[in-house]
């Protein structure tokens, strides 16, 4: 079978190579790939900053972002032939700390996670591949390729739901958010907080184009100012960027008793001049706090799924805004100015 390849740290490396049948140690369930989202993570890989290679191998089949169709299942899994799958990205550490001993891998404490696609364990971006029961997640049929998006949608799912525990330390009724960033985690960490009913702000860079035209038809509004020329003091935060500068904006002007999530990853090398007195004095006096949110647990999936069953589907369609043969898989890097999320295809839904 034919799968995308890559040496991590390696740039130029990737290629579409022949490689075995994916091995029965992986799981009994067979399924045949439909599609892979690539992210910033893939680009990263692809670009030689990033990634392991499986223990003892060269080589690491690329692709996180998956759907997929099942083929074979053993009786009692909860699957069948023909179900839409999406496979769980990460998996607990073989010591297990002990997160990962009671099923919470994505808060690992030691770091011995493996991640398919990503670290020590071949991705998803082949024509078929195995996995056990418990790391896969069925999704509606009926959304086709757009299932591709439950694995980032998984990803806000979580930082919602750390935004709910820490916001509900006391009397918890949010009613405006930011989100920062239009990507594909920022548009589906919008959708979410609009169908949570909250009144919610999106922020970006591009002043025309198709990302305010996703915002506005969520029912949201879009910026391309500050934060405090956004909406004033607004309860809750949600950086999808992890540009530096948006990270302290949102610091600086979360509400009294808000929470800020950050889910974007800084680049370092970037100093940003701040007044460190007067952020811990607001944030003291205010009780305000800051998480950082990563991956996601097999019940974020369970959450996410239920979020993109209950959306509007034409809206859904308009994230995926390419879709590249895997044979062609070169032109998904190739961004474009519209571009928001871009999808190799590997097999038709």
């Amino acid at each position: 079978m034919q799968a995308l390849t890559v040496v991590p740290l390696s740039k130029g490396s990737a290629r579409l190579d022949d490689v075995p049948e994916p091995p029965e140690e992986d799981g009994p369930v067979l399924v045949e790939t439909l599609g892979v989202g690539i992210c910033g993570t893939d680009i990263e890989i692809l670009s030689g900053e990033y990634g392991w290679a499986p223990p003892g191998r060269e080589r690491l089949v690329l692709g996180h972002e998956s759907l997929g169709r099942v083929v074979e299942a053993p009786s009692g899994s909860g699957l069948a032939a023909g179900d839409h799958v999406v496979g769980i990205v990460r998996r607990p550490d073989p010591v297990p700390c002990s997160n990962c001993a009671v099923g919470e891998w994505d808060f690992c404490r030691n770091g011995k996670y493996t991640e398919r696609g990503i670290k020590e364990h071949d991705g998803y971006l082949s024509e078929r591949y195995r996995i056990q029961p418990d790391f896969v997640v069925k999704v509606d049929e009926g959304l086709g390729m757009l299932g591709v998006l439950l694995e980032p949608t998984s990803v806000v799912a979580k930082a919602w739901e750390q935004v709910d525990r820490i916001g509900g330390r006391a009397h918890w009724s949010p009613s405006s958010v930011v989100v920062t960033g239009a990507g594909p985690i920022g548009l589906l960490a919008a959708m979410i907080g609009v169908q949570r009913g909250l009144d919610v702000h999106v922020i970006d860079q591009v002043e025309d184009g198709l990302k305010p035209k996703l915002v506005a038809e969520l029912g949201a509004t879009y910026h391309t100012g500050p934060i405090e020329q956004a909406v004033e003091a607004p309860d809750i935060v949600l950086e999808c960027t992890g540009v530096s500068s948006l990270v302290l904006d949102a610091m600086e002007h979360v509400g009294p008793g808000g929470v800020v999530c950050l889910t974007g990853v800084s680049s370092g090398g970037r100093p940003v001049e701040v007044d460190e007195g007067d952020l811990n004095r607001s944030m003291v006096l205010s009780n305000e706090a800051v998480v950082g949110s990563v991956n996601a647990n097999r019940r974020h999936y369970e959450a996410a799924a239920e979020a993109l069953a209950a959306a509007e589907r034409s809206w859904l369609s308009k994230l995926v805004t390419r879709q590249v043969p895997l044979a062609s898989w070169q032109d998904a890097l190739d961004r474009k100015p519209d571009d928001v999320k871009v999808v190799i295809q590997v097999a038709t839904p």
